[in-house]
């Protein structure tokens, strides 16, 4: 499974997990949801389930559901500063469209 954050989105979600004080890494996944079927979802990984994978980058745990890494591979995780707003944006090569919204995206 290859599925990479860029050194700024590392240090971002270092930082978030830092000020939080706990968490054993990031949860990166999908849900099923939106107007093209899929929508990323990430979020702090509070434990590692059974069905989980984990994939350590540099200081980082990424951790993903089983289900998931099929929709996830390959992808790139970056995180974008730009004045008052910041994001973090997916480059998936396996999805084949995204709504106009931005929010979903379809295999």
């Amino acid at each position: 499974m290859s599925l990479r954050l860029t050194s700024r989105a590392e240090a971002r979600v270092l930082e978030y997990l830092q000020r939080r004080g706990s968490g054993v890494g990031l949860r990166v996944g999908v849900t099923e949801t939106g107007c093209s079927g899929y929508s990323y979802v990430l979020d702090y990984a509070d434990e590692v389930g059974r069905d989980d994978v984990v994939m350590r980058q540099n200081d980082l745990n990424i951790v993903v559901a089983r289900e998931s890494l099929p929709l996830l591979e390959g992808t790139e995780v970056d995180f974008i500063q730009k004045d008052l707003n910041e994001q973090f944006v997916f480059t998936n090569p396996n999805a084949t469209g995204e709504c106009g919204c931005g929010e979903s995206f379809t295999v």
